[in-house]
């Protein structure tokens, strides 16, 4: 079936800072850049008919014009000139009668054609006519993660209530302009300052030495699901009294640098960049790169309290324009006469912070019997050579085999909990 929209607005415009951000990585990943879609299932509380859900469908898609925005180009060329915002549409909209997450799986296995299709796949999970779930698929392009948790919690507030409360939520078009304004400019201008000044003391790249044993596809993901390492993580954050994100960013670090070798570390961490009014409320991909660096060559526990303040600097730099960033790389890699990359990230994708808190040894020795590693992931291409993703099914490392072996990941993986653990014993 087809859900139409009309909305008021329309219009053509650059990419944000994060949309400029996404679409760089999209390029260099192509064209395994279905990794970057992702989605959610709302389940609803009482099950309604076809007619009515399509209708809120149709008003969430009004309401947030990144959802009914296309990548613009530039006539006669592969070039990105920008974003394009429809007013009127057409949405597709599978109605299928199968297992909601084998539903979103499906969606999400196909890559977007971002100059014609709509950033927003949506599936109704139905009993006769009537929809039991919502599957939505989004392209990285229109939403993040908190991005998507705010277009779900209207879906469900139109499905209630038939409208969503409170003022029009800012749209990325205004924001664009914003940051290509004066006050924009000047923020700009401050994140540059920070990826110029550090930039001057890392590693050319984190992980530099081939490895011996690539293996085919290249790209491999690695998941370990430990109890112990949640529990440790939040044990050191209470000891130390920095939050659970700082210890994992930390211990991150400083393994990444002890398996490439390096004394000083430099990490890229994803962050949301949710912390102005102005977006806040926005349906877009506002999550950019930091640049967090740190030299760790001491003891793990002396690590946590100068991570910490390089940590908040690391997450004021990934609110910055990408331009910016391209031409501090840039001359940074004239310099020295070789491409200048971490190439090594760190994404922590949970939606809340559980929070330090204490944890006797016995508890942490029980839950080591429970952990367990699995390889839920391989593709042929990926924009970075490592990245940990902290979520809450586990901590994942996503890396390029012909840098670090599988063996080696895994090796990584149990060295991270390994540390954490002990760390906690103490």
């Amino acid at each position: 079936m087809n859900v139409d929209f009309a909305a008021g607005d329309c219009g053509t415009g650059p990419f944000t800072w994060g949309q400029e951000a996404i679409w760089q990585t999209i390029e260099r990943t192509w064209p395994d850049d279905h990794y970057f879609n992702f989605g959610q299932v709302l389940k609803l509380p009482r099950a309604r008919h076809i007619r009515e859900v399509a209708a809120a469908v149709g008003a969430l898609v009004e309401r947030h014009g990144s959802l009914r925005t296309l990548v613009a180009e530039r006539p006669g060329t592969t070039r990105a000139l920008g974003q394009h915002l429809e007013a009127r549409g057409r949405l597709p909209v599978e109605v299928v009668g199968a297992a909601p997450r084998d539903v979103l799986d499906k969606l999400a296995a196909t890559r977007f054609d971002y100059e014609r299709d709509w950033p927003l796949r949506v599936a109704l999970v139905t009993e006769g006519d009537l929809v039991t779930h919502v599957v939505l698929v989004f392209c990285h392009l229109a939403a993040d993660g908190f991005g998507a948790e705010i277009a779900v919690r209207d879906l469900r507030m139109l499905l209630v209530r038939g409208r969503v409360p409170g003022p029009r939520p800012p749209q990325p078009l205004e924001l664009a302009r914003w940051q290509a304004g004066p006050e924009g400019r000047r923020v700009a201008a401050t994140a540059a300052a920070h990826w110029e000044r550090e930039h001057r003391r890392v590693p050319a790249t984190m992980f530099a030495a081939s490895s011996q044993d690539a293996a085919r596809p290249p790209i491999w993901r690695a998941l370990l699901a430990s109890p112990a390492l949640d529990l440790a993580v939040r044990a050191v954050a209470w000891r130390h009294r920095v939050s659970t994100s700082t210890v994992l960013l930390a211990a991150t670090a400083q393994l990444a640098a002890r398996y490439g070798g390096h004394r000083t570390s430099a990490v890229l961490p994803i962050a949301a960049n949710r912390f102005r009014k102005d977006t806040r409320g926005i349906v877009s991909t506002l999550s950019q790169e930091g640049l967090f660096t740190l030299d760790v060559d001491r003891p793990f526990p002396d690590l946590l309290r100068p991570a910490e303040a390089a940590a908040v600097r690391a997450y004021r730099s990934a609110y910055h324009d990408p331009a910016d960033r391209r031409r501090v790389v840039a001359a940074e890699s004239e310099r020295r006469g070789e491409p200048v990359h971490p190439g090594c990230c760190f994404n922590d994708m949970r939606l809340a912070d559980p929070g330090p808190a204490d944890c006797p040894p016995e508890r942490l020795d029980a839950a080591l019997e429970q952990t367990t590693l699995t390889w839920p992931l391989s593709q042929d291409r990926l924009n970075c050579r490592f990245c940990v993703h902290v979520s809450a099914e586990g901590v994942s490392l996503t890396a390029d085999t012909r840098y670090l072996s599988r063996a080696s990941m895994e090796g990584y993986l149990r060295d991270l909990e390994g540390l954490l653990v002990e760390t906690a014993r103490r």
